[in-house]
């Protein structure tokens, strides 16, 4: 199920580990969006706010006990770098993860190429998936995690960042933030029922305007 790879450029066609069998073809290939990435997967945006809240407690303490406003904004002079420091770092690695990742519909499986220090194959044939779900993101891009059986458990520590959040005794491989994550998940539902025939062509999806979660297929 899981194979290891030194370098990209063996790959024989992107990421995938080999051609593909006689009969079998390749219905959808694409990435997560690394923006996207950097906020849902490694929150970047959250430990802005933190840092920001920090900021802000630091100096209402300092007002608090008669100190002047000018020592009152002390903090944000080392807090907000800080925090602005940690954030770009958190998407450094997003983009990094983003660039060196590969997600792959085939009409038998979905391949996940992922890893940035270690580059891992996830090999899931549409046997062992029970099932998939769809979170679509306000900008159109979403999360589609995929259900597979016990017996095929992979550790969430491999998959992270590409894994469903907080799934740790059950882990869900997970196609992160992907673009037009409705359009994928459309296809994905008609390769598990045996009908995606040829490769997807499709416009832009529709933006949603709130975050939603829905199953998939079955």
């Amino acid at each position: 199920m899981t194979e290891h790879h030194d370098d990209f450029a063996f790959e024989p066609v992107r990421g995938l580990p080999q051609l593909l069998p006689k009969g079998e073809r390749m219905l959808w290939q694409g990435a997560p969006r690394w923006q996207d990435l950097a906020v849902h997967a490694f929150h970047a945006r959250k430990v802005i706010w933190y840092f920001a809240g920090l900021t802000l407690l630091a100096g209402a303490l300092r007002l608090a006990e008669g100190e002047s406003m000018a020592m009152a904004i002390r903090p944000f002079q080392w807090l907000m770098p800080m925090g602005l420091v940690a954030s770009a770092l958190l998407c450094g690695l997003a983009f990094l993860s983003a660039r060196t990742s590969v997600y792959t519909i085939t009409s038998k499986r979905v391949v996940m190429r992922i890893g940035m220090a270690l580059p891992v194959t996830i090999n899931l044939p549409f046997g062992q998936i029970d099932g998939a779900s769809l979170r679509v993101f306000s900008n159109g891009s979403g999360d589609i995690p995929l259900r597979v059986a016990s017996k095929e458990r992979v550790a969430y520590l491999m998959l992270w960042p590409h894994a469903r959040p907080f799934k740790f005794a059950h882990p869900q491989p997970c196609l992160r933030c992907v673009p037009r994550a409705d359009d994928v998940a459309s296809l994905l539902a008609a390769a598990l029922a045996g009908t995606a025939t040829v490769p997807m062509h499709v416009e832009a999806a529709p933006v949603r305007a709130a975050k939603t979660s829905q199953p998939v297929a079955a």
